[in-house]
């Protein structure tokens, strides 16, 4: 019976060690902040969710923890998304909207509208604009954005309607 009991001891500290040594890979993973928009935002993030491409600029899908709807991610910190974020205060400064913010840069690419911003880090920015839903995407320093907002245009043309963003 003492050997049932130190069996069942070393069993259940094995399991205990398993499941931290499981957790405690997440080492490497890659986390963003979950927007929290009201219901129709949430509804057409969860759109653009399911139509947004397994590949952008050659990076493969990798989401960032924790998991959502609302989040994606493709090749780790290199490009991050996150759908319902709040509308960034340089969208409405018009210093922006004429162009004297070397920081901010309004532009367009293949039918969606963007607020460009360069953060002190070296991460570009970029917000949808003229949408009913804003949508953030961050990539990584040193990576060109062109073929990031090329590869995102037709999901976000696709799952949210041009208007205005509430």
């Amino acid at each position: 019976m003492n050997s049932f009991r130190h069996r069942h001891a070393v069993c259940s500290a094995l399991a205990v060690l398993i499941t931290v040594a499981g957790c405690s890979s997440a080492d490497d993973s890659v986390s963003a902040a979950v927007p929290s928009p009201d219901a129709k935002v949430t509804e057409l993030c969860q759109n653009l969710d399911e139509v947004l491409p397994a590949t952008v600029d050659g990076e493969s899908r990798d989401d960032p923890e924790p998991a959502s709807e609302l989040t994606a991610g493709w090749g780790g910190v290199a490009i991050i998304l996150r759908c319902g974020v709040g509308r960034p205060p340089k969208m409405t400064d018009p210093e922006v909207a004429n162009g004297q913010d070397a920081d901010a840069v309004p532009g367009g690419v293949n039918g969606v509208d963007w607020l460009m911003e360069r953060r002190g880090d070296g991460v570009q920015r970029f917000t949808t604009a003229n949408r009913e839903a804003y949508v953030e995407v961050e990539v990584a320093d040193g990576r060109d954005s062109t073929g990031v907002l090329i590869d995102l245009a037709p999901a976000v043309k696709k799952a949210i309607p041009e208007g205005i963003a509430s």
